[in-house]
C-alpha cells in the first residue's frame, strides 16, 4: 500500500486529511511538528509526503531541504496558502514535486498526489525518446529566444539558460538538444535542487559498490547515462563546491571518475545548464567556481517571464487546454469571459508551470465545455473569499466546509471539532462553515450527543 506521511499542524484539517486520502487507498501517518515529522521521515519508508509550510516549529522550506537531504527521491507536495504563493514557487527550486494552494480541493489534491506517485515510479532522469510539443509563441521575446536556439543548436558549445521558476527553461534545452547534431543520442536531464549534497557526485558520476553506507552495487552515472549526447544540469547553482571541481575536469578533460573508484572512464557529453539564479553574483559571493562558469557559459540565453508574453497568453492557454483534455479525457472547449479576464489580469508568479496547472486543474473541475470561474484557485479571484468546495483551511480562522465532504466523513469530523472547542456549538459551526441550526441538525442525524 502507498505510505504517505502528512505535515500539518492544524489537527482538524490534518484529520480530514487523513480520512480522506485513506479511504482513496493510501496508508497514512500524520505529525503535527516539523521535528517530529523528520524524525518519523528518517525511520520510515515513504513514497510521498505532504507538507504544510507554515508549522510552530520550523519554517516548510528548512523542513523541504532536510526531508530532500535525506532522500531527495520521495515527492514532496508543499500545502500553502494564498500569501505563500511566491515563497512556495521558490520550494519548486529547493526540490518540491508541487504546491497546492488552501482552500484544498479534493479533486486537485488527489490528482496532484497521483501526478507525484507516477512521476516517483519512473527513474528522475532518463534518456529522452521523444521530444515534448512545444509552443513557440510569436512575441518578439519568444522570436528572439528560438532565433538563439536555432543559432545556438547545430553546434557544440555549453549554453546556460537563465529565467524564473517555471519559465520551461528544459524544453528550451530539450529544444537545442533535438535540433543539434546529437538528436538521436540520450538527453539526461538532472535536477541539481533535488540532489543532497552527499549524493550529487554519486548521481552525476556513479560509484562503486561498497564506496559509501548504503552503496549496495555499482552505479552508473548520469554523466555516463548521457555519452554521445547532452546532460542538462538545472540549478546547475545549487551544485556543492566539492561537485563543481569534479565537474570542471569532467568537462575540461572529458573524463569522470566514479565514487569510490580508481578507474576512469572517457564520456562525450553536452552540457546545458540552467538557473534562476545570478551565477555571476554567486562567482562574486565565492559560492561558485570563477573557472566553471565560464566553461559552462559558452553561450548564455535568457527565457523571459509568461508576464512579458502576454501576445503568447492565449496560444499557450490553449496548448494546455488541449494537453489537460487528452490526460483527462475531457471536452472543454474554452473559457468564459470572465475567466479570462482573471487569467489575463493575473500575474503568474509560477509562469508557464503555474498556468499549466491551472488550466489542468479547471479542466478535471469543469462539468460543462465552458471553463468558469468557480473552477479557477481562491487565490485568482478578486474577492479573495474561500470557494464553497473541497477542503478548506486558512491560518487566521480555519474553515472545514462539509459540503464536499461525504457523509461518511462527517459525524468523526463534527465529534472531533466539538471535542477541540470543548463543545462549543457557536464555535463549532463558525468551523464547519455552517450555521447553528444545521450543526444541530447534523447532530441529531448522526445521533451525537
Amino acid at each position: 500500500m502507498t505510505s504517505i506521511l502528512i505535515i500539518e499542524d492544524d489537527l482538524t484539517f490534518s484529520r480530514i486529511l487523513e480520512g480522506f486520502l485513506t479511504k482513496k487507498g493510501f496508508s497514512i501517518v500524520t505529525e503535527h511538528k516539523g521535528k517530529d515529522g523528520l524524525k518519523t521521515f528518517s525511520g520510515k519508508s515513504f513514497d510521498l509526503v505532504l507538507l504544510d509550510y507554515r508549522l510552530p516549529d520550523l519554517s516548510g522550506m528548512e523542513i523541504l531541504e532536510q526531508l530532500k537531504a535525506s532522500n531527495a527521491a520521495v515527492p514532496v507536495i508543499i500545502m500553502t496558502s494564498f500569501n505563500d504563493i511566491r515563497t512556495a514557487v521558490k520550494a519548486i527550486k529547493t526540490g518540491a514535486f508541487e504546491y497546492i494552494t488552501k482552500p484544498v480541493n479534493p479533486d486537485e489534491l488527489l490528482m496532484v498526489v497521483q501526478q507525484a506517485l507516477k512521476k516517483e515510479k519512473t527513474p528522475a532522469t532518463k534518456p529522452d525518446k521523444e521530444a515534448p510539443a512545444f509552443v513557440k509563441g510569436k512575441s518578439e521575446a519568444s522570436e528572439q529566444l528560438h532565433k538563439y536556439i536555432q543559432l545556438v543548436a547545430p553546434t557544440d558549445m555549453s549554453v546556460i539558460i537563465e529565467g524564473e521558476s517555471g519559465t520551461g527553461k528544459e524544453n528550451v534545452a530539450r529544444t537545442i538538444h533535438q535540433q543539434s547534431n546529437r538528436a538521436k543520442a540520450p538527453f539526461v536531464a538532472v535536477d541539481c535542487g533535488a540532489l543532497s549534497k552527499d549524493l550529487a557526485a554519486s548521481e552525476l558520476f556513479g560509484h562503486v559498490k561498497g564506496a559509501f553506507t548504503g552503496a549496495m552495487n555499482d552505479k552508473t552515472g548520469q554523466f555516463e547515462a548521457a555519452d554521445g549526447g547532452t546532460l542538462f544540469l538545472d540549478e546547475v547553482g545549487n551544485l556543492s563546491y566539492e561537485v563543481q571541481i569534479k565537474l570542471l575536469r569532467a568537462i575540461q578533460e572529458r573524463i569522470i571518475q566514479p565514487v569510490g573508484s580508481n578507474k576512469e572512464i572517457k564520456v562525450d557529453v553536452r552540457i546545458i545548464t540552467a538557473t534562476n539564479d545570478d551565477l555571476t553574483e554567486s562567482v562574486k559571493k565565492g559560492s561558485f567556481r570563477e573557472d566553471l562558469y565560464h566553461r559552462l557559459n559558452e553561450f548564455k540565453m535568457s527565457v523571459p517571464p509568461l508576464r512579458e508574453r502576454k501576445t503568447d497568453f492565449e496560444e499557450f492557454l490553449n496548448f494546455f487546454r488541449t494537453a489537460a483534455n487528452k490526460e483527462l479525457d475531457r471536452q472543454v472547449t474554452g473559457f468564459s469571459s470572465e475567466v479570462m479576464n482573471i487569467l489575463q489580469t493575473y500575474d503568474w508568479p509560477g509562469n508557464l508551470r503555474e498556468l499549466k496547472n491551472v488550466v489542468k486543474r479547471a479542466v478535471l473541475l469543469t462539468t460543462t465545455n465552458t471553463i468558469e470561474k468557480e473552477s479557477l484557485p481562491v487565490e485568482m479571484l478578486s474577492n479573495g473569499k474561500p470557494s464553497d468546495q473541497g477542503i478548506v483551511s486558512s491560518p487566521a480562522a480555519p474553515v472545514y466546509d462539509l459540503k464536499a465532504l461525504h457523509e461518511s466523513h462527517e459525524r468523526e469530523t463534527i465529534i472531533r471539532t466539538l471535542q477541540e472547542v470543548r463543545y462549543n456549538k457557536s464555535k463549532a459551526a463558525r468551523m464547519l462553515n455552517i450555521d447553528r441550526k444545521t450543526l444541530y441538525l447534523k447532530m441529531e442525524k448522526y445521533g451525537i450527543e
